[in-house]
Protein backbone atom coordinates (compact mmCIF):
# COMPACT_ATOMS: atom_id res chain seq x y z
CA UNK A 1 0.00 0.00 0.00
CA UNK A 2 1.35 3.77 -0.93
CA UNK A 3 -0.75 6.08 1.25
CA UNK A 4 1.36 8.07 3.75
CA UNK A 5 -1.35 10.12 5.22
CA UNK A 6 -4.18 12.05 5.39
CA UNK A 7 -3.92 16.11 4.79
CA UNK A 8 -6.48 18.70 5.03
CA UNK A 9 -7.93 20.51 2.20
CA UNK A 10 -8.02 23.80 4.19
CA UNK A 11 -5.36 23.95 6.67
CA UNK A 12 -3.04 21.27 5.42
CA UNK A 13 -2.60 19.69 8.84
CA UNK A 14 -1.44 15.98 8.81
CA UNK A 15 -3.17 13.24 10.18
CA UNK A 16 -2.60 9.44 10.63
CA UNK A 17 -4.31 7.64 8.49
CA UNK A 18 -4.45 4.25 10.45
CA UNK A 19 -7.03 5.37 12.66
CA UNK A 20 -10.87 6.21 12.04
CA UNK A 21 -11.43 9.67 11.29
CA UNK A 22 -13.52 12.07 10.14
CA UNK A 23 -12.65 15.30 9.70
CA UNK A 24 -9.86 17.78 10.26
CA UNK A 25 -9.38 17.29 14.12
CA UNK A 26 -8.16 21.46 13.56
CA UNK A 27 -10.61 23.43 10.89
CA UNK A 28 -13.37 20.17 10.60
CA UNK A 29 -12.52 20.83 7.19
CA UNK A 30 -12.33 17.32 4.91
CA UNK A 31 -9.27 15.33 4.34
CA UNK A 32 -7.48 14.11 1.37
CA UNK A 33 -6.11 10.82 1.44
CA UNK A 34 -2.32 11.24 -0.03
CA UNK A 35 -1.06 8.15 -1.82
CA UNK A 36 3.34 8.22 -2.24
CA UNK A 37 2.96 8.67 -5.86
CA UNK A 38 6.55 7.83 -6.95
CA UNK A 39 6.47 4.60 -5.17
CA UNK A 40 2.56 3.83 -6.38
CA UNK A 41 4.01 4.76 -10.12
CA UNK A 42 6.98 2.13 -10.38
CA UNK A 43 4.69 -0.44 -8.88
CA UNK A 44 1.67 0.51 -11.36
CA UNK A 45 3.12 1.46 -14.79
CA UNK A 46 0.28 2.34 -17.08
CA UNK A 47 0.77 -0.25 -19.50
CA UNK A 48 0.12 -2.88 -17.18
CA UNK A 49 -3.52 -1.39 -16.59
CA UNK A 50 -4.69 -3.91 -19.93
CA UNK A 51 -4.43 -6.93 -18.05
CA UNK A 52 -6.15 -5.86 -15.05
CA UNK A 53 -9.69 -6.67 -13.49
CA UNK A 54 -12.97 -4.01 -15.24
CA UNK A 55 -13.75 -3.06 -11.56
CA UNK A 56 -12.06 0.25 -9.86
CA UNK A 57 -9.56 -1.73 -8.18
CA UNK A 58 -7.93 -1.84 -11.07
CA UNK A 59 -6.18 0.84 -9.91
CA UNK A 60 -5.66 -0.80 -6.48
CA UNK A 61 -2.30 0.48 -6.30
CA UNK A 62 -3.31 4.44 -5.93
CA UNK A 63 -6.39 3.20 -3.45
CA UNK A 64 -5.92 3.16 0.52
CA UNK A 65 -6.58 -0.24 1.12
CA UNK A 66 -3.44 -2.26 2.35
CA UNK A 67 -2.10 -5.00 0.07
CA UNK A 68 -3.40 -8.34 0.94
CA UNK A 69 -6.90 -6.80 2.82
CA UNK A 70 -9.47 -8.57 0.76
CA UNK A 71 -11.92 -5.24 -0.80
CA UNK A 72 -15.37 -4.69 0.29
CA UNK A 73 -16.89 -5.38 -3.67
CA UNK A 74 -19.35 -6.28 -5.71
CA UNK A 75 -17.74 -5.67 -8.96
CA UNK A 76 -17.84 -1.26 -9.14
CA UNK A 77 -16.49 0.55 -11.13
CA UNK A 78 -15.21 -0.28 -15.47
CA UNK A 79 -18.96 1.77 -16.51
CA UNK A 80 -18.99 2.06 -20.05
CA UNK A 81 -18.23 5.57 -21.80
CA UNK A 82 -20.95 6.08 -24.51
CA UNK A 83 -20.53 8.17 -27.95
CA UNK A 84 -24.21 10.13 -27.66
CA UNK A 85 -23.99 10.90 -31.61
CA UNK A 86 -27.88 11.62 -31.85
CA UNK A 87 -28.12 13.72 -29.52
CA UNK A 88 -25.22 16.00 -29.31
CA UNK A 89 -24.75 16.42 -33.07
CA UNK A 90 -22.74 19.40 -33.04
CA UNK A 91 -20.49 18.31 -30.58
CA UNK A 92 -18.49 15.48 -29.27
CA UNK A 93 -20.67 14.01 -26.92
CA UNK A 94 -20.10 10.92 -24.57
CA UNK A 95 -22.06 9.44 -21.59
CA UNK A 96 -20.40 7.85 -18.75
CA UNK A 97 -23.20 5.60 -17.46
CA UNK A 98 -22.63 4.82 -13.69
CA UNK A 99 -25.89 3.61 -13.83
CA UNK A 100 -24.52 0.30 -14.51
CA UNK A 101 -23.14 0.18 -11.21
CA UNK A 102 -23.86 -1.85 -7.81
CA UNK A 103 -26.64 -0.77 -6.66
CA UNK A 104 -27.23 1.39 -9.86
CA UNK A 105 -25.61 5.02 -9.25
CA UNK A 106 -22.09 6.17 -8.79
CA UNK A 107 -22.42 6.21 -5.38
CA UNK A 108 -20.78 2.64 -5.31
CA UNK A 109 -17.71 3.50 -6.05
CA UNK A 110 -17.05 5.87 -3.01
CA UNK A 111 -19.00 3.05 -0.78
CA UNK A 112 -17.05 0.15 -1.95
CA UNK A 113 -13.62 1.89 -1.01
CA UNK A 114 -14.56 3.70 2.06
CA UNK A 115 -16.52 0.57 3.48
CA UNK A 116 -13.40 -1.31 3.03
CA UNK A 117 -11.22 0.97 4.86
CA UNK A 118 -13.99 1.62 7.66
CA UNK A 119 -13.93 -2.32 8.43
CA UNK A 120 -9.94 -2.77 8.41
CA UNK A 121 -9.88 -0.25 10.93
CA UNK A 122 -12.03 -1.69 13.35
CA UNK A 123 -15.76 0.42 12.63
CA UNK A 124 -18.58 -2.16 13.08
CA UNK A 125 -21.92 0.14 12.29
CA UNK A 126 -21.68 2.83 9.36
CA UNK A 127 -24.23 5.77 9.31
CA UNK A 128 -24.92 8.23 6.39
CA UNK A 129 -28.09 10.84 6.13
CA UNK A 130 -28.56 10.14 2.40
CA UNK A 131 -32.04 11.55 0.12
CA UNK A 132 -31.35 8.46 -2.05
CA UNK A 133 -28.49 6.71 -3.89
CA UNK A 134 -25.97 6.85 -1.15
CA UNK A 135 -28.00 5.16 1.55
CA UNK A 136 -28.94 2.17 -0.92
CA UNK A 137 -24.99 1.97 -1.39
CA UNK A 138 -24.03 1.94 1.93
CA UNK A 139 -26.75 -0.97 2.92
CA UNK A 140 -25.45 -3.30 0.10
CA UNK A 141 -21.49 -2.52 0.80
CA UNK A 142 -22.12 -2.84 4.62
CA UNK A 143 -24.59 -6.07 4.39
CA UNK A 144 -21.59 -6.86 2.25
CA UNK A 145 -19.31 -6.40 4.92
CA UNK A 146 -21.18 -7.97 7.70
CA UNK A 147 -21.39 -4.52 9.07
CA UNK A 148 -24.31 -2.74 10.22
CA UNK A 149 -25.65 0.43 8.01
CA UNK A 150 -28.07 3.32 9.78
CA UNK A 151 -29.19 4.83 6.68
CA UNK A 152 -31.44 8.71 8.09
CA UNK A 153 -33.63 10.02 5.28
CA UNK A 154 -35.78 12.64 4.35
CA UNK A 155 -39.40 11.29 4.92
CA UNK A 156 -40.25 12.25 1.13
CA UNK A 157 -36.73 10.41 -0.39
CA UNK A 158 -38.46 8.73 -3.29
CA UNK A 159 -40.12 5.25 -2.34
CA UNK A 160 -37.61 2.93 -4.31
CA UNK A 161 -34.55 4.13 -2.34
CA UNK A 162 -36.29 3.53 1.12
CA UNK A 163 -37.83 -0.16 -0.14
CA UNK A 164 -33.80 -0.65 -0.93
CA UNK A 165 -32.36 -0.08 1.69
CA UNK A 166 -34.41 -1.65 3.79
CA UNK A 167 -34.27 -5.04 1.76
CA UNK A 168 -30.45 -4.91 2.01
CA UNK A 169 -30.70 -4.87 5.81
CA UNK A 170 -30.27 -1.54 6.76
CA UNK A 171 -31.96 -0.21 9.89
CA UNK A 172 -33.69 3.47 8.14
CA UNK A 173 -34.95 6.30 9.83
CA UNK A 174 -37.09 8.79 8.17
CA UNK A 175 -37.18 12.69 9.39
CA UNK A 176 -38.99 15.36 8.39
CA UNK A 177 -36.93 17.86 6.30
CA UNK A 178 -33.75 17.68 4.04
CA UNK A 179 -30.51 15.67 3.98
CA UNK A 180 -28.59 18.33 6.40
CA UNK A 181 -31.23 17.74 9.04
CA UNK A 182 -30.55 14.02 8.48
CA UNK A 183 -26.43 14.74 9.04
CA UNK A 184 -27.37 16.91 12.43
CA UNK A 185 -29.49 13.45 13.34
CA UNK A 186 -26.62 11.74 12.66
CA UNK A 187 -24.32 14.23 14.52
CA UNK A 188 -26.51 13.94 17.30
CA UNK A 189 -26.44 10.35 17.85
CA UNK A 190 -23.23 8.94 16.55
CA UNK A 191 -21.56 8.98 19.98
CA UNK A 192 -23.96 7.28 21.96
CA UNK A 193 -25.15 4.68 19.06
CA UNK A 194 -21.26 3.64 18.53
CA UNK A 195 -21.44 5.01 14.87
CA UNK A 196 -18.86 5.83 12.41
CA UNK A 197 -20.22 8.62 10.60
CA UNK A 198 -19.84 8.26 6.03
CA UNK A 199 -21.25 11.11 5.13
CA UNK A 200 -19.69 12.77 2.10
CA UNK A 201 -16.92 14.10 2.46
CA UNK A 202 -16.49 13.55 6.32
CA UNK A 203 -14.94 11.19 6.28
CA UNK A 204 -11.43 10.62 3.75
CA UNK A 205 -11.99 7.34 1.68
CA UNK A 206 -15.40 7.57 -0.48
CA UNK A 207 -13.52 10.44 -2.48
CA UNK A 208 -10.70 7.83 -3.46
CA UNK A 209 -13.53 5.71 -4.99
CA UNK A 210 -14.97 8.57 -6.36
CA UNK A 211 -11.14 9.70 -8.04
CA UNK A 212 -11.46 6.44 -10.05
CA UNK A 213 -13.76 8.16 -12.19
CA UNK A 214 -11.20 10.46 -13.27
CA UNK A 215 -9.03 7.34 -13.96
CA UNK A 216 -11.24 5.29 -15.75
CA UNK A 217 -12.17 8.46 -18.36
CA UNK A 218 -8.59 9.27 -19.10
CA UNK A 219 -7.79 5.33 -19.76
CA UNK A 220 -11.25 4.90 -21.77
CA UNK A 221 -9.81 8.13 -24.13
CA UNK A 222 -6.41 6.66 -24.36
CA UNK A 223 -4.95 9.34 -21.48
CA UNK A 224 -6.65 11.92 -23.72
CA UNK A 225 -8.74 14.24 -21.24
CA UNK A 226 -11.78 15.69 -22.71
CA UNK A 227 -12.36 19.51 -23.46
CA UNK A 228 -15.07 19.71 -20.99
CA UNK A 229 -17.05 17.32 -18.20
CA UNK A 230 -21.00 18.46 -17.11
CA UNK A 231 -21.03 16.46 -13.87
CA UNK A 232 -24.39 16.98 -11.85
CA UNK A 233 -23.59 18.64 -7.83
CA UNK A 234 -24.89 17.35 -4.89
CA UNK A 235 -22.27 16.58 -2.55
CA UNK A 236 -20.43 17.03 -5.15
CA UNK A 237 -17.71 14.34 -4.34
CA UNK A 238 -16.94 12.88 -7.58
CA UNK A 239 -16.27 16.25 -8.93
CA UNK A 240 -13.94 17.08 -6.38
CA UNK A 241 -12.45 13.25 -6.81
CA UNK A 242 -11.72 13.52 -10.34
CA UNK A 243 -9.87 17.11 -10.09
CA UNK A 244 -7.42 14.86 -7.61
CA UNK A 245 -7.33 11.99 -10.22
CA UNK A 246 -6.26 14.41 -12.80
CA UNK A 247 -3.30 16.01 -10.71
CA UNK A 248 -2.30 12.47 -9.87
CA UNK A 249 -2.26 11.15 -12.97
CA UNK A 250 0.26 14.18 -14.23
CA UNK A 251 2.20 13.87 -11.16
CA UNK A 252 2.47 10.12 -12.52
CA UNK A 253 3.11 10.67 -16.02
CA UNK A 254 -0.09 9.30 -17.50
CA UNK A 255 -1.71 12.21 -18.98
CA UNK A 256 -0.50 15.82 -19.35
CA UNK A 257 -1.15 19.40 -18.22
CA UNK A 258 -4.58 19.74 -20.03
CA UNK A 259 -7.76 19.88 -17.97
CA UNK A 260 -11.32 19.71 -18.63
CA UNK A 261 -13.13 22.66 -18.19
CA UNK A 262 -15.56 21.85 -15.59
CA UNK A 263 -19.35 22.64 -15.50
CA UNK A 264 -21.63 21.73 -12.42
CA UNK A 265 -25.39 21.16 -12.86
CA UNK A 266 -27.60 21.71 -10.29
CA UNK A 267 -31.16 22.59 -9.67
CA UNK A 268 -32.71 26.08 -9.87
CA UNK A 269 -34.93 25.16 -6.60
CA UNK A 270 -31.63 24.13 -4.90
CA UNK A 271 -27.97 26.02 -6.55
CA UNK A 272 -25.85 26.86 -3.48
CA UNK A 273 -22.86 26.75 -6.04
CA UNK A 274 -24.15 28.02 -9.23
CA UNK A 275 -25.15 31.12 -6.82
CA UNK A 276 -22.14 30.96 -4.98
CA UNK A 277 -20.09 30.94 -8.59
CA UNK A 278 -22.19 33.76 -9.97
CA UNK A 279 -21.43 35.91 -7.16
CA UNK A 280 -17.55 34.94 -6.98
CA UNK A 281 -17.88 33.81 -3.65
CA UNK A 282 -15.50 31.48 -2.03
CA UNK A 283 -18.45 29.19 -0.62
CA UNK A 284 -21.82 28.51 -0.84
CA UNK A 285 -24.44 29.92 1.92
CA UNK A 286 -27.09 27.26 2.68
CA UNK A 287 -30.26 27.51 -0.08
CA UNK A 288 -33.32 28.23 1.50
CA UNK A 289 -36.34 26.29 0.88
CA UNK A 290 -34.49 23.47 -1.31
CA UNK A 291 -36.37 20.99 -3.36
CA UNK A 292 -35.62 19.57 -6.39
CA UNK A 293 -37.54 15.81 -7.82
CA UNK A 294 -33.55 15.01 -8.42
CA UNK A 295 -33.11 13.87 -4.92
CA UNK A 296 -29.26 13.42 -5.40
CA UNK A 297 -29.19 17.35 -6.87
CA UNK A 298 -30.97 18.06 -3.12
CA UNK A 299 -28.17 19.44 -1.09
CA UNK A 300 -28.34 22.76 0.15
CA UNK A 301 -25.14 23.03 1.84
CA UNK A 302 -22.27 20.90 1.21
CA UNK A 303 -19.02 20.66 3.07
CA UNK A 304 -16.67 20.74 -0.22
CA UNK A 305 -17.97 24.21 -1.23
CA UNK A 306 -14.73 26.03 -1.36
CA UNK A 307 -13.19 22.96 -3.47
CA UNK A 308 -16.15 23.06 -5.81
CA UNK A 309 -16.12 26.45 -6.66
CA UNK A 310 -12.07 26.56 -7.11
CA UNK A 311 -12.07 23.64 -9.37
CA UNK A 312 -14.79 25.21 -11.46
CA UNK A 313 -13.15 28.88 -11.77
CA UNK A 314 -9.24 26.76 -12.03
CA UNK A 315 -10.77 24.88 -15.12
CA UNK A 316 -12.01 28.20 -16.71
CA UNK A 317 -16.02 26.31 -15.94
CA UNK A 318 -18.78 27.43 -14.89
CA UNK A 319 -22.31 26.20 -12.68
CA UNK A 320 -25.53 26.08 -14.38
CA UNK A 321 -29.48 25.55 -12.96
CA UNK A 322 -31.98 23.82 -14.48
CA UNK A 323 -35.61 23.29 -13.32
CA UNK A 324 -37.84 20.15 -13.13
CA UNK A 325 -39.63 20.39 -15.63
CA UNK A 326 -36.99 20.65 -17.93
CA UNK A 327 -35.50 17.37 -16.51
CA UNK A 328 -37.87 15.45 -16.82
CA UNK A 329 -38.29 16.55 -20.72
CA UNK A 330 -35.56 15.99 -21.33
CA UNK A 331 -35.38 12.51 -19.70
CA UNK A 332 -37.25 11.55 -22.59
CA UNK A 333 -35.73 13.08 -25.48
CA UNK A 334 -32.11 11.57 -24.12
CA UNK A 335 -34.26 8.07 -24.25
CA UNK A 336 -35.70 8.20 -27.05
CA UNK A 337 -32.30 9.36 -29.05
CA UNK A 338 -29.70 7.13 -26.86
CA UNK A 339 -31.68 4.57 -25.56
CA UNK A 340 -30.39 5.63 -21.88
CA UNK A 341 -33.23 6.30 -19.00
CA UNK A 342 -31.27 8.42 -17.32
CA UNK A 343 -31.79 9.72 -13.66
CA UNK A 344 -33.21 13.57 -13.29
CA UNK A 345 -29.60 14.30 -12.42
CA UNK A 346 -28.18 12.95 -15.55
CA UNK A 347 -30.70 14.67 -17.53
CA UNK A 348 -30.34 17.63 -15.90
CA UNK A 349 -26.60 18.05 -17.76
CA UNK A 350 -28.04 16.91 -21.15
CA UNK A 351 -30.32 20.24 -20.32
CA UNK A 352 -27.38 22.15 -19.24
CA UNK A 353 -25.42 21.02 -22.59
CA UNK A 354 -27.87 22.74 -24.92
CA UNK A 355 -27.95 26.17 -22.25
CA UNK A 356 -23.84 26.10 -22.46
CA UNK A 357 -23.98 25.39 -26.12
CA UNK A 358 -26.63 28.24 -27.38
CA UNK A 359 -24.28 30.78 -24.75
CA UNK A 360 -21.42 29.86 -26.96
CA UNK A 361 -19.42 28.38 -23.77
CA UNK A 362 -19.31 24.70 -25.33
CA UNK A 363 -18.22 25.13 -29.03
CA UNK A 364 -18.87 22.82 -31.80
CA UNK A 365 -16.64 20.11 -32.25
CA UNK A 366 -15.60 19.85 -28.82
CA UNK A 367 -15.61 16.53 -26.89
CA UNK A 368 -17.59 17.16 -24.00
CA UNK A 369 -18.56 14.20 -21.56
CA UNK A 370 -21.71 14.02 -19.26
CA UNK A 371 -21.82 11.73 -15.96
CA UNK A 372 -25.05 10.36 -15.69
CA UNK A 373 -25.08 9.62 -12.00
CA UNK A 374 -27.74 7.04 -11.54
CA UNK A 375 -29.92 4.73 -13.24
CA UNK A 376 -34.33 6.35 -14.33
CA UNK A 377 -36.22 3.54 -12.76
CA UNK A 378 -35.43 4.71 -9.37
CA UNK A 379 -37.11 7.75 -9.66
CA UNK A 380 -40.39 6.67 -11.23
CA UNK A 381 -42.64 8.62 -8.87
CA UNK A 382 -40.65 11.69 -11.08
CA UNK A 383 -42.92 10.71 -14.16
CA UNK A 384 -46.61 10.09 -15.62
CA UNK A 385 -47.72 7.08 -16.49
Amino acid sequence: MFLSRLECTSCGLRHEWSRLQNLCTSCHKPLFAIVDLAKAGRALPREALVTREKSLWRYRELLPLPEGVEPVSLGEGGTPLLRAARFGDDVDLWVKDESQNPTQSFKARGMAVAVSMAKYLGATKLAVPSAGNAGGALAAYAARAGVEAHVVMPRDTPRANIVECRELGARVTLVDGLITDCGAEIARRKATEGWFDMSTLKEPYRIEGKKTLGYELAEQFNWQLPDAILYPTGGGTGLIGMWKAFDEMETLGWVGKKRPRMFSVQATGCAPIVRAFENSDSTAAEFPDARTCASGLRVPKAIGDYLILNILRQSNGGAIAIDDEEMIRVTREVGSSEGLFVSPEGAACFAALQSLCRAGKIASGERVVIFNTGSGIKYLDCYEL
